[in-house]
């Protein structure tokens, strides 16, 4: 009993002394920030809803002058496939400087598209969850940078059977 009662008065004090410790704080970074990639992704949510747009309107303003067709998919799925006349910037290349060259003019009309816009074409438009579709991730970043003339194409098409005029590797294999 009495090694029971030695035993306990040895090992409480560290147990109480576990229970009450802290984690070890972690160093903020002023690189990284959550609350305001929160809010600017609230902002561009709202901002987004009247910029999403149908294939033909789609088509329409590519044609407009000064258009910059943008694709943010990996410099590989892009060379596969892609829209006529649109430009690659991968998604971890958007950046300050990137940005700067590609699309100087922050009120240049900017024309979106993703994997998940089109089917039936797994190879060059793999398809994400609808929560994490490069779309959503591309318009939160230009929106961010100052981008405010952004629209996206809307529709889930089958590039086989689109409006859309595609080019890549992929036609080329074709007989």
């Amino acid at each position: 009993m009495h090694r029971r009662t030695a035993l306990f008065i040895l090992v409480m004090p560290a147990l109480v002394s576990l229970a009450g410790a802290q984690p070890a704080a972690v160093p903020a970074n002023p690189n990284i920030d959550m609350e305001g990639y929160l809010s600017v992704s609230r902002a561009a949510a709202q901002h987004r809803e009247t910029r999403r747009l149908s294939e033909a309107d789609f088509i329409r303003m590519s044609r407009e002058p000064g258009t910059v067709v943008l694709d943010a998919r990996s410099r590989e799925r892009f060379d596969e496939l892609h829209v006529k006349g649109a430009v690659n910037l991968s998604f971890p290349d958007l950046a300050i400087a990137s940005l700067e060259r590609l699309i100087p003019d922050r009120a240049t009309l900017i024309l979106i598209y993703c994997n998940n816009n089109f089917r039936n074409a797994e190879g060059p438009f793999p398809a994400k969850l609808a929560s994490a579709s490069l779309n959503l991730s591309t318009y939160i970043t230009l929106y961010n940078y100052g981008y405010r003339n952004v629209y996206e194409l809307a529709p889930l098409i089958d590039p086989a059977n689109s409006g859309l005029t595609f080019e890549g590797s992929l036609l080329a294999q074709r007989p």
